[in-house]
């Protein structure tokens, strides 16, 4: 496949995605240059309608691509729970007990597991009788002020057709890096996530904890297409939200069939014990935006529930897609001719001559060819930039999903030239340059101090700190401190009020 090259420089303006759009079909003035596929509820957050009530079990996106720093290892990167409101508390955020967090590996192309990685967590509370997660300043995973701590195994199963051929324990009760309170229970944030990043056998390494949720994109797509006129475009309305992330890296020798054979398929899933005691699937994640923008309402269901040996039963939701059709009807793009053979490589097969393995199966992987080293100057729209490296072949965190799936799915591939987006280009915090590359998550104590504060108090913990902002003049103390016995006594007489109105209920015969 020779890749389409172009810049991929920043459409940073509306007028700029505007001309794009008209580029690309004629669109009238009110068109629609930043659509984004499907409305879709970010990659696969919320994506369908039992999933979207069960937040501990909802996959949100999945990320493989070789290591930047380790070119002879291969990372996956694995999300769930959407939208962690980062002040969630006293009930932060936690992996579910009841569940089985699996990541799949195909290394021959038949739509079937040959390896799968199994994550089970534990939650530990080291003192019942308190509401709180943690009861001072943490500065370690084994501080005996984090009062709520998780831990969790990894099994690894080596499969055939379908088949369990044998299992192995990789390890045992690995801590996970906890939800970031805030600045002030938790001060060195970033020391207790490089604590979470565990070592294991065979020259792999884990992590499992919280980190900023690292997809990007204009969600405001659903207030009748960014306000009817364009004027809500370009804002990442996942900024300042977090996730709960797996990740795993892995000598890519572990992982691919042979070096002659080096494209794997990867996808992940989540499974719920049931009343009966039984583990049923209840989320699935390969490539993002399928089950969002593909799959219709009567599907999306049923494909959290399948496995991709059975995608066939699919095929026409790829071949015949919604999407087109319906920007084409509201904004007159024409849609690319059916079937859409393009969709199918890309979202089913991969791209023959760069991530299609031999005697491939079509079913629903994020395709890697673990061949292809990684760039120094990634490409934020992968493949269609020219960068080999990028999406769809795999998915890094820097690729822009969402504009390149969108281009895809107007037919770029097939001829119609286009440049829609959604004007967001780029996450809104940085990675890491090295396992597990997410960024740290926003703590729950962002937003604006109290007045009188700044950045530099410490936690204060005398009652006459607290009652009081930092550098609040002493009348403001003495106010503050009548306001607060005023309460008080106002509080005495409602006990006082309470208990006679229940001795009169005492005296009545009913």
């Amino acid at each position: 496949m020779t890749p389409i090259s172009r810049s991929g420089s920043g459409r940073g303006s509306i007028a700029t995605l505007i001309c794009g759009a008209l580029a690309a079909g004629g669109l009238v003035a009110a068109g629609v240059a930043t659509l984004e596929p499907g409305a879709a509820s970010a990659s696969s957050h919320r994506e369908a309608p039992l999933i979207s009530g069960q937040p501990q079990y909802d996959n949100t996106d999945v990320y493989a691509f070789v290591s930047p720093d380790k070119p002879d290892s291969t990372t996956i990167v694995a999300n769930w729970i959407p939208f962690e409101e980062p002040g969630g508390g006293p009930n932060f955020y936690q992996f579910a007990e009841d569940a089985q967090y699996d990541l799949h590996i195909d290394n021959n192309g038949d739509g079937q597991g040959d390896l799968l990685y199994r994550f089970t967590f534990k939650t530990h509370v080291k003192n019942k009788k308190s509401f709180l997660y943690n009861t001072g300043v943490v500065e370690s995973l084994d501080d005996p002020d984090l009062n709520v701590t998780q831990t969790y195994d990894i099994d690894l199963f080596r499969l055939k057709y379908g088949k369990v051929e044998y299992k192995t324990k990789v390890a045992d009760d690995i801590p996970v890096a906890p939800s970031n309170v805030g600045k002030a229970s938790m001060p060195n944030y970033e020391k207790l996530r490089d604590q979470a990043v565990y070592k294991l056998p065979g020259d792999a390494t884990a992590f499992a904890g919280q980190a900023d949720d690292p997809f990007f994109a204009d969600l405001r797509v659903f207030d009748l297409l960014y306000g009817g006129n364009l004027s809500e475009v370009g804002n990442d309305t996942l900024k300042g939200y977090n996730v709960n992330s797996i990740a795993l890296q892995v000598p890519t020798e572990m992982i691919a069939e042979s070096s002659h054979q080096p494209i794997v398929g990867i996808w992940s899933t989540t499974q719920r014990k049931n009343a009966q005691g039984y583990y049923s699937q209840v989320s699935r994640l390969g490539n993002p935006l399928v089950n969002e923008v593909v799959n219709p309402l009567k599907d999306k269901d049923k494909f959290n529930a399948s496995s991709p040996w059975d995608d066939a039963q699919f095929l026409k939701n790829v071949t015949n897609p919604e999407l087109p059709k319906l920007i084409e009807a509201i904004y007159k793009i024409p849609a690319p001719k059916e079937p859409r053979n393009d969709l199918v490589d890309v979202f089913l097969k991969g791209v023959k001559g760069l991530n299609q393995p031999p005697h491939v199966r079509p079913a629903e992987e994020l395709r890697l060819n673990t061949s292809i080293k990684p760039t120094d100057s990634p490409k934020r729209l992968g493949v269609l930039d020219g960068d080999n490296a990028g999406f769809p072949n795999g998915r890094r965190l820097t690729d822009d999903v969402i504009d390149a799936s969108l281009q895809v799915v107007e037919g770029e591939l097939v001829g119609s030239k286009n440049d829609l987006g959604d004007a967001v280009d780029k996450n809104d915090k940085d990675f890491e340059k090295s396992f597990p590359y997410v960024a740290l998550p926003t703590e729950g104590s962002r937003g604006p101090l109290a007045k009188g504060t700044s950045g530099g108090n410490d936690v204060r913990n005398q009652l006459g700190d607290a009652l009081s902002p930092a550098g609040s003049s002493g009348s403001d103390n003495m106010t503050l401190i009548a306001a607060s016995a005023g309460a008080g006594a106002g509080g005495i007489a409602l006990i006082g009020a309470a208990l006679m109105w229940w001795r009169r209920t005492r005296e009545r015969a009913y």
